[in-house]
């Protein structure tokens, strides 16, 4: 007897694990970013939290686009918005202001799945 392996079909952007985890990185900047110095918060506090929202929010606008295009377009925003990201995480670091290894690892996967869903996308028919 063969085994055949059932796939729910993804129904909303929050069943997509590259979703769920840039959702998570998101969650992770806000509650780091808390305790950075007052005079950053019109700084790099904004900056990071715009930046990282940036990508899950571009996944979920790419995931009702009707073509293959227009999803791959908002999935290429997504990594850019991610790098953007890394970026003021690593100055975050720098600064001295928080402890990022954790979200950078995070960001690493983020940026694996946004190339595994981009790379699926442009197989699909």
């Amino acid at each position: 007897m063969e085994t055949q392996t059932v796939r729910a079909k993804i129904q909303r952007v929050e069943d997509l694990i590259v979703w769920k985890k840039a959702h998570r990185l998101v969650l992770a900047v806000y509650t780091a970013t808390r305790a950075f110095p007052k005079d950053e918060r019109y700084g790099i506090v904004s900056q990071i939290r715009r930046a990282a929202a940036s990508v899950p929010a571009n996944i979920a606008e790419g995931f009702r686009k009707r073509t293959k295009t227009e999803k791959q377009r908002f999935v290429t925003i997504a990594h850019g918005s991610l790098e953007e990201t890394r970026y003021f995480l690593i100055l975050s670091r720098d600064l001295g202001y928080c402890e990022v290894s954790e979200m950078l690892s995070l960001s690493d996967e983020v940026s694996k799945l946004l190339a595994l869903y981009y790379k699926k996308m442009a197989g699909a028919q």
